[in-house]
């Protein structure tokens, strides 16, 4: 039997993951990459335990795990310095069997990259046209294939020419900051929230920190100096927020409008195209769960691919997938609702005063509960 050819577009997580499973589960692979170079990208990535199951199935646990730093505690605070709420994270050790870690972006994808055959991955490579048949086009080539996969990130090519009527991705009402900056001195993680912001800091490994912000403001607010706006807004929050800033880099700092689907497909699936990740279901981040999602999505993918039948292992995939990923997406929205965009005072004491109330244990329980989720065993069809 001519063994199957599945085309994957975008070089992310999701799409290296798809590759991953799809060649273990017996399928020739090619990936397709827009951008010419792979940089350095000065970001995290929380990985929960559902992610690292995930990974597990795709024979990456051995490989990934001198890179993962344990997140050992946790803490939230208001923009005074109060204290909202602690938590542990050997309650998610216990309560998973496994911890809470965090990795760079860039790590991520590089060890990603790395476990697929040199010849896999082409970068460079704009693709401009698919068909719902699996024809994949760009400037320049035309390739047929048994399965496409667009994993080519929120403002997907392959969605808008393949779902033409979805409306594409809408303002959450939050523009973001991020960086990675060396700080030996502060290696916990930990939040702060205030009235139309949440800060979240996550420590790497190599004696790094990864900082993010949200700030509630109109779409495509930019500034010219994106520090000093940064420890303006922040001067008399508590530490080690404007230290953190101050020892950050202007060109280090990364801003980028948080976008996401609103409106939810009606499947991931069109033909023999299947989308994953952001493409089929971007979320806003205030759960952590938009990398690991695109992981989940990729050994789902290639678990129901093992199978001969192209079109059934798709139709399963699309049902193991869609249900769950949206309702992770809704449950992100609604918390940042109640996060970075809350923006009345009363309304944020009430929400302060609530977090307050709420014992730990139920507090950790809302945030670990996306992460209730088994791989499933990738096999050879």
């Amino acid at each position: 039997m001519t063994q199957r050819h599945a085309v994957i577009i975008g070089g992310g997580i999701g799409g290296l993951c798809a590759a991953i499973g799809l060649r273990k589960a017996g399928l020739r692979v090619t990936v397709l990459e827009r951008a010419r170079e792979f940089t350095d990208i000065g970001a995290g990535i929380t990985l929960w335990p559902n992610a690292l199951r995930g990974l597990d199935a795709l024979g990456l646990g051995g490989r990934i795990a001198p890179l993962l730093m344990p997140q050992a505690a946790g803490k939230l605070r208001d923009h005074t310095g109060r204290w909202l709420t602690r938590w542990d994270a050997d309650r998610v050790e216990r309560a998973f069997g496994r911890p809470l870690l965090a990795i760079h972006r860039a790590q991520l994808l590089d060890l990603l990259r790395d476990a697929l055959p040199a010849d896999t991955v082409h970068p460079g490579v704009e693709v401009t046209d698919v068909d719902r048949a699996g024809t994949v086009r760009w400037n320049g080539g035309e390739v047929g294939a048994d399965l496409v996969v667009g994993a080519d990130g929120i403002h997907s090519t392959v969605r808008t020419v393949c779902w033409p009527d979805h409306p594409g991705a809408a303002y959450c009402g939050s523009t973001g900051f991020r960086a990675v900056v060396d700080l030996p001195d502060r290696r916990e993680l930990s939040g702060v929230i205030g009235k139309g912001v949440e800060i979240g800091l996550v420590p790497l490994t190599g004696e790094r920190l990864y900082w993010y912000i949200a700030e509630r403001a109109p779409r495509g607010t930019r500034h010219d100096d994106r520090r000093a706006h940064l420890l303006r807004l922040f001067a008399a929050w508590p530490e080690p927020i404007p230290e953190l800033i101050e020892r950050t880099p202007e060109h280090a700092i990364m801003q980028h409008d948080l976008l996401a689907l609103d409106s939810p497909l009606p499947s991931y699936v069109a033909g023999r195209v299947a989308l994953l990740g952001d493409a089929a279901h971007a979320m806003p981040p205030f759960l952590g769960q938009g990398g690991c999602q695109a992981i989940e999505d990729a050994v789902v993918l290639a678990a129901s691919l093992a199978q001969p039948d192209v079109g059934a292992g798709l139709r399963e995939y699309d049902r193991r997938r869609r249900p769950r990923s949206q309702a992770i997406a809704r449950q992100s929205a609604r918390a940042g609702r109640m996060g970075s965009q809350l923006a009345n005072p009363i309304a944020v004491a009430v929400r302060n005063a609530a977090i307050r109330l709420l014992p730990p244990a139920m507090t950790a329980r809302a945030a670990v509960k996306p992460a209730q989720w088994s791989a499933p065993t990738i096999g050879t069809g």
